[in-house]
């Protein structure tokens, strides 16, 4: 393999339907989501970061913005758009850490571990918390074309992982952060509790 960086992929194009906003914009802990997405992704060792933007514009320092005309479709779509992104020539990638933008409690750390098993021969790896397996996903640029071929609606890489359960390195990440996602405004005050607590 000749591209041996990992890059990270932010998927932050939805509306929020739920939330009622765009999720990309919701301030926590002083940041936008966005940012805190860019944040972990590079805290943990991703060059270059992606994000895909869709139902608003995200534009921010330090990463690269590519737009989703489809987001409505779901995360599908939005991950098809990067990993397109990442396949042009000269892109350097050898792999790619998908994150959520919804979740911001998920720390660097998780991305860092991706990162190691995959440096240390893993192409396909999955954090996990308490066993349970979430977000971030880390996944070898070998396994693209098939991920593209599967990627529709909201399931994103998923159809990929559970076909190839083989390829699959579990990565215990609960120590390093929570998973929980933002998808309502009770959600997004219960995060915001969790973290003034310390949670």
């Amino acid at each position: 393999m000749t591209d041996t960086g990992v890059a990270g992929i932010l998927l932050a194009a939805g509306s929020g339907s739920r939330l009622g906003r765009p999720k990309a914009h919701v301030e926590f802990g002083g940041r936008t989501l966005a940012e805190r997405g860019v944040a972990l992704l590079r805290d943990g060792g991703a060059d270059p970061v992606l994000i895909v933007s869709g139902a608003a514009p995200v534009r921010l320092d330090g990463a690269r913005t590519v737009h989703n005309p489809d987001w409505a479709t779901g995360m599908g779509s939005s991950l098809a758009v990067a990993l397109r992104a990442l396949s042009q020539p000269g892109a350097g990638a050898g792999a790619a850490v998908i994150a959520l933008a919804d979740q911001p409690l998920v720390g660097p750390g998780s991305v860092r571990r991706l990162i190691s098993a995959y440096r240390d021969g893993a192409s396909v790896a999955v954090a996990a918390y308490g066993g349970k397996r979430r977000n971030p996903v880390l996944l070898a640029r070998e396994h693209w074309p098939a991920v593209l071929e599967r990627a529709a609606g909201d399931a994103g890489a998923r159809p990929f992982l559970r076909a190839h359960p083989d390829l699959v390195t579990v990565v215990e990440c609960g120590d390093t952060g929570s998973p929980d996602d933002i998808d309502t405004a009770e959600d997004l005050e219960r995060l915001r509790a969790a973290r003034a607590a310390g949670g």
